[in-house]
């Protein structure tokens, strides 16, 4: 039985970890390299993501500078930085790209909580679908005699507290998550 709720601490661990990635991709009004991770450059004809192909730092809490590595790779990386869809106008000195991160409108700062609380959302449907495994799986196991009846229902207690456990982490990250849109 331990072996079952190890388990589902692992795929809720996971759910977490997903949740803390789509936020990263969230933009603030705070610079970060996550912004840029998923832009993908058309580098000599393949599709290269960005990171792959130049270095990419944050020197301030406003910028994100992109080095590319390959000086013919300037034109493709800007771009892509422009089709992206992330509104983001990139300024090229020929040594260097700056993407100077605008601050956000009141407006946008509230649509941005909105999709935090998708995502969130989300997150928790994953958790609940990792109880109902779990659950289905001791089932199975008093079903086969391999545990008593007595063993089930404590079991689903254990997956229930586990269940309640990660739904409140969720929340936490969320509530971090939305404390750092909102700042200005």
């Amino acid at each position: 039985m331990q072996t079952v709720l190890n388990d589902g601490k692992k795929r809720m661990a996971g759910a977490i970890g997903a949740l803390e990635k789509d936020f990263a991709k969230l933009r603030t009004g705070r610079a970060t390299t996550a912004l840029v991770d998923t832009i993908v450059v058309d580098y000599y004809g393949t599709p290269t993501p960005i990171n792959q192909l130049s270095s990419v730092s944050v020197p301030d809490a406003k910028t994100i500078t992109i080095q590319p590595w390959d000086k013919g790779a300037f034109g493709a990386v800007e771009k892509a930085i422009q089709t992206s869809d992330l509104g983001l106008n990139p300024v090229n000195d020929g040594k260097i790209i700056r993407i100077v991160i605008p601050p956000l409108t009141e407006e946008r700062r509230k649509e941005l909580v909105k999709v935090a609380k998708k995502y969130t959302e989300e997150c928790k449907i994953a958790i609940r679908n990792v109880r109902r495994d779990l659950n289905d799986t001791l089932k199975k196991l008093e079903k086969d005699k391999e545990i008593s009846e007595d063993e089930l229902k404590k079991g689903e207690a254990d997956v229930q507290k586990l269940t309640d456990d990660f739904v409140k982490q969720s929340d936490s990250v969320l509530a971090a998550k939305e404390k750092e849109i909102l700042e200005i």
